[in-house]
């Protein structure tokens, strides 16, 4: 069946520029919120974090509390890059025998083999234990200025106020419908009198309340972070992980921390990649890269030559990495899903990943602190056996990769995107434009790209020329399709940087109606 006539309008979306400070997030509301930030002197972490934390009251099906990611900071006063890893982890009350093996595939973001029940996709055994709020707080306490309490006051703010419901959101709570109808506070909030909420015709939208979301951020804006795996908050979510049958325990809660780590360069053609170390994608990034190199020279702009370069690198690099990287004790991954990208006067520079996994995570709200809860299970392979197989307390094979750039000519780029296994493909695609060709970021946002991530197919954007196409299934099972905002099938991605002449910029996904940069002159 064609999509050729799923949208057919032309969007651009042009980036902005500041001197100040730039913000790049999923939603325009959060983006605002870390550049106020930026504008009141504070830094590119404290931004970021604001952020971070606001979107996940604005757009709660891919990120919030009961998420996990990673973060990249270059600290341009050390003239060093760090990884904060906040991802999340198995419980340690995990029972690998609870994902027995069945017909088919998951149908959702992986195509893993399918587990009876679909207890790793949704339900209370899909639950991992949950890292933003440590990794907020450590990011703070090493990079930041701000304290928790005001970085977090934004989110405070729009839970208070309840989410907006216009068109796009009634879209993304109509595509989980199904799901969520299956869990009771889930159905409560999202589907109230049973049906997916809309505004109406010529209306302003409304809004509706995420449950408890809005006392559960204010809580914690009062006790601190800490209340979160060891207080009150913590109390909270364990009753409510009995209630609901889900296997994180109180010391799963108590025993996580966030790690910090430096993060080393790595070259690609005389540029320095930083990618986000260990369980990521950062590593398969760094070796897609290499293979790159070795198999092809740029031109002058992309073309046929350059995307069956791509596509190779990418089959070789995915082959490679479903073989060989997981979590078990004899290996570890080589060295060391929204996406912000935030940069500052100052030259500090940062990219942030948070998610559920997958839209609305579990599909599960915990009832008594209104927290959509992950279903980080997902990310492991439920085969026995394998390097990223389930087991209690360990850490998945991710598919995050926020990822930092600093180009031959000095600019530097944070970039990173949402979108399961497409993130790393677009993420590895910008970096090549920004590099091989030397593209501003507006003009690699909106150029055209291939998705190759671990299936059978190459997918193509329907902008690039045919020859593209042609060339690519001479070599590929490959299929064009629309770049659209539903679904989006290059991944989603949101950038910032510190151009050469001191100069920020930042350019957000092209096709989310949703997706803005924010810059210090607007407030």
């Amino acid at each position: 069946m064609s999509d050729s006539f799923i949208e057919t309008w032309n969007i651009s979306k042009p980036a902005r520029q500041s001197r100040g400070g730039v913000v790049t997030s999923q939603h325009r509301l959060a983006s605002a919120a870390g550049a106020r930030v930026l504008k009141d002197g504070g830094n590119a972490v404290d931004a970021a974090v604001t952020t971070a934390l606001a979107i996940g009251a604005l757009e709660p099906w891919m990120s919030g509390l009961g998420g996990g990611g990673v973060m990249l900071v270059y600290v341009a006063a050390e003239q060093r890059t760090y990884a904060v890893d906040f991802t999340m982890v198995a419980p340690a009350a995990l029972e690998p025998g609870d994902y027995p093996l069945a017909a088919g595939a998951d149908g959702d973001l992986f195509a893993w083999p399918a587990v009876a029940g679909d207890h790793n996709v949704s339900g209370p055994l899909s639950f991992a234990v949950p890292g933003v709020v440590a990794g907020m707080e450590s990011a703070l306490e090493r990079f930041g200025t701000l304290s928790f309490a005001d970085a977090i006051a934004p989110a405070v703010e729009h839970a208070r106020q309840g989410m907006a419901i216009d068109w796009y959101a009634s879209l993304k709570i109509a595509s989980a419908a199904a799901t969520l109808s299956r869990f009771d506070e889930s159905a409560r909030v999202y589907l109230p009198h049973g049906h997916v909420p809309c505004g109406e015709w010529g209306g302003a939208p409304p809004h509706i309340q995420l449950g408890n979301l809005h006392a559960t951020l204010t809580r914690l804006q009062g006790a601190g972070p800490r209340d979160f795996y060891e207080g009150q908050i913590a109390q909270t979510l364990v009753a409510d992980m009995h209630a609901v049958g889900g296997r994180v325990r109180a010391d799963d809660l108590r025993n996580y921390s966030a790690r910090i780590s430096p993060v080393q360069p790595s070259d690609y053609r005389g540029h320095e990649i930083f990618a986000a170390p260990g369980l990521t994608a950062g590593p398969t990034l760094l070796d897609t890269l290499d293979r790159l190199q070795k198999r092809w020279s740029p031109g002058e702009m992309p073309d046929q030559q350059t995307y069956s370069a791509y596509a190779q690198s990418l089959t070789e690099s995915y082959a490679h990495r479903l073989a060989t990287l997981g979590d078990i004790d004899d290996q570890q991954a080589p060295a060391c899903t929204t996406h912000l990208s935030v940069a500052d006067k100052h030259g500090n520079v940062v990219a942030l990943t948070q998610t559920l996994l997958s839209i609305f995570g579990s599909k599960v709200m915990l009832p008594a602190s209104g927290l959509m809860w992950n279903n980080g299970i997902m990310w492991f392979d439920p085969r026995p056996g394998q390097p990223n197989s389930i087991a209690p307390g360990k850490r998945p094979l991710t598919n995050m990769c926020p990822t930092l750039l600093a180009r031959s000519d000095g600019a530097r780029f944070a970039l990173g995107a949402s979108g399961g296994r497409r993130i790393m493909p677009a993420v590895f695609q910008l970096a090549s434009f920004l590099s091989d060709y030397g593209m501003g970021l507006e003009a690699a946002m909106h150029q055209g790209r291939i998705d190759y991530s671990a299936g059978a197919t190459v997918s193509v954007d329907r902008s690039l020329p045919t020859d593209v196409l042609t060339a690519l299934q001479r070599e590929h099972k490959a299929v064009a399709a629309t770049h659209g905002v539903y679904p989006a099938l290059y991944a989603c991605p949101n950038t910032a940087g510190v151009l050469a002449d001191g100069s920020l910029e930042g350019a957000a996904f092209v096709m989310s109606p949703w997706a803005e940069v924010a810059v210090t002159e607007d407030f």
